[in-house]
């Protein structure tokens, strides 16, 4: 009897759970793991009858029994099993028969081929991997909504492998080879680096850098609106977002806030989950040529977005007081987050927020459908590969030095003094090396901070544009950056991009070594091109540098998408180029 040989795959985090379960949730996980289990066994059977699969379109017995037994759930509650996945969605959580090191490393589903049942050949039904790196990177996006959140989420993954926490206010005098340190500055940008256990005095940084900010509405000094019935929240935009986007969607607050805690204030982050603001568009019947001419809402007069009705607010009890900068009802959701009283908050920098889970979609499971992709897929790529190039065996066998350098405000220039026109990541840099040459038999003798920028190399790592189905004509023939394909090399005569052919080469071979490929990006002549922190950086400390990105699709916008498998190639291409740029960089010689 096959029923017989049925046993449940739960993995380690459902065992852990099924105690906590409702018995309708064990029901449910119960049929799921027997129809499962069912479809791998009546695998076999089917590949008998393929003959008769060719002759008609419809799927196999396993593929059937895959379909039916719909979403595991009652794992993580009563939604999908894994935290990446949109709840509610028919997806056969069933994993692949492999070795145990590829089912621990990706998760696997069954997707039909539909170009061969069209052109009359066998239904075939393929294993499409998530990789680990990309559901990781979900919950990452998830647990960052603004650069303060981000920047607390690379702190948290450092700490974890055993990074050191430094402070810009104190001396740096106990550094060693072998040590991993971190230091923020803002609690928006963080620079991270980890010294070669064979470290030499003069030997260069190698560098990923990245940005924590995204476009989004940012919340006025004053924020009080209140107009037609309703009150309203005063914002500003920052950076270049897709206004329209955001309309329609259900949106909420996030940042950091000044609270009085006893005698001092502190600076904490918050973050409300539920959706508590919306900013709505105009009925049709009240806008009927808005699909001829266009959606062009300004930002300033119809931007603002719902809070509550007046009437409402004032049932509540939350009347707000004359002077005011906010309303007394925002001012309440804050404080009932924080566990203060709404008279503590001194002040605060929100983020406007989409409540809108990140998560991995598509038909295949090939896309991360989330906001802020722009930049923080870069950022999570930088941190994970250095963590990864850095392991004690790895490190104690490196002479240089490998860092990530997180900054914010890319966005809106990098003018600040967390930004990357501020010098926070040469003045690591140039601190670390001081105090690396005190502990080594010489001082590293003239010009060590010069010849250690010259052996140095940046990658400046921000999002690129991956072909549109759509817009195919907003790309250069030959140029034409596509999903799965690998990390985009940009490339710009006018240096709006920092490449040069040099850095190119370098940062392709460290990849070549390691078969991960790579793609190439030049705009249209006819078309604006935007820039990065790479030229930035670049003329400001004199390192040389590649600018590189994973393509993408709707830049900017509220909601924006990218490939799994490319998280997967920046991860491994970020750590190729950790572990292999020393070698390759001793077979270019350039102003020798």
């Amino acid at each position: 009897d096959a029923r017989s040989d049925v046993k449940p795959q739960l993995d380690a985090r459902a065992r852990g759970r099924l105690s906590n379960m409702s018995h309708t949730a064990r029901v449910r996980l119960a049929t799921h793991s027997i129809a499962r289990t069912m479809s791998f066994f009546n695998a076999s059977r089917a590949m008998a009858r393929v003959a008769s699969v060719r002759a008609s379109s419809r799927p196999t017995r396993a593929a059937s029994a895959s379909r039916a037994s719909g979403p595991l759930r009652g794992v993580d509650g009563d939604d999908a099993s894994c935290a990446c996945c949109a709840p509610f969605i028919p997806i056969a959580h069933a994993r692949a028969p492999s070795s145990s090191s590829a089912m621990a490393s990706t998760r696997a589903v069954s997707t039909r081929s539909s170009s061969s049942a069209s052109s009359g050949g066998a239904a075939t039904w393929a294993n499409a991997p998530v990789p680990a790196v990309a559901r990781d990177l979900v919950d990452y996006l998830n647990d960052s909504w603004t650069a303060h959140h981000a920047t607390s989420a690379s702190v948290a993954m450092l700490e974890r492998a055993g990074y050191e926490k430094l402070s810009e206010y104190d001396e740096w005098t106990h550094l060693k080879p072998g040590g991993k340190y971190y230091v923020t500055r803002n609690m928006s940008a963080v620079v991270a680096f980890a010294v070669g256990g064979a470290y030499v005095p003069g030997s260069g940084f190698n560098v990923i850098a990245a940005h924590t900010d995204s476009p989004c509405p940012k919340l006025k000094p004053v924020t009080k609106i209140k107009k037609g019935g309703f009150l309203n929240v005063g914002v500003q935009t920052y950076g270049g977002g897709l206004w329209h986007t955001w309309f329609d969607r259900d949106l909420s607050v996030a940042g950091r806030v000044l609270v009085k805690r006893g005698a001092t204030m502190k600076h904490e982050l918050v973050r409300i989950d539920r959706p508590i603001i919306r900013i709505p568009t105009l009925a049709i019947h009240l806008d009927r040529n808005v699909n001829t001419d266009g959606f062009k809402p300004n930002t300033e007069t119809q931007f603002a977005p719902i809070l509550a009705t007046a009437i409402k607010g004032e049932l509540e009890g939350q009347v707000t007081k004359d002077g005011q900068s906010h309303h007394a009802l925002l001012l309440a959701v804050l404080a009932e987050e924080l566990g203060c009283a709404p008279d503590d908050i001194a002040d605060f920098e929100l983020n406007v927020c989409d409540t809108q889970p990140s998560v991995i979609g598509g038909a295949a499971r090939e896309f991360i459908f989330s906001g802020r992709l722009d930049n923080l897929a870069s950022s999570y790529c930088a941190v994970r590969a250095l963590l990864e190039a850095t392991s004690d065996a790895d490190l104690g066998k490196q002479s240089g030095v490998h860092m990530v350098a997180l900054f914010d405000n890319e966005e809106v220039g990098s003018s600040s003094f967390y930004g990357g026109a501020s010098p926070m990541m040469f003045d690591s840099l140039k601190r670390a090396t001081t105090a690396l040459s005190k502990s080594s038999p010489n001082s590293g003798g003239e010009g060590l901070i010069e010849r250690t920028v010259r052996n140095s190399f940046l990658v400046s790592a921000d999002m690129a544009h991956a072909l549109h189905p759509n817009y195919m004509d907003k790309h250069e023939e030959n140029h034409q950056p596509k999903m799965h394909k690998g990390v985009v090399v940009k490339h710009n005569a006018n240096q709006r991009y920092a490449t040069t052919a040099v850095t190119s080469f370098l940062f392709r071979e460290c990849a070549k070594r390691e078969n991960i490929p790579t793609q190439d990006f030049v705009v249209r002549n006819d078309m604006g091109c935007g820039s990065t922190i790479g030229p930035i950086i670049a003329a400001g400390m004199g390192i040389r540098t590649v600018d590189v990105g994973v393509p993408q699709l709707s830049m900017h916008s509220v909601r924006e998408m990218c490939g799994t498998e490319d998280i997967d190639i920046c991860f491994k291409h970020f750590t190729a180029f950790y572990r292999n740029f020393a070698e390759v960089d001793k077979t270019v010689a350039v102003d020798a």
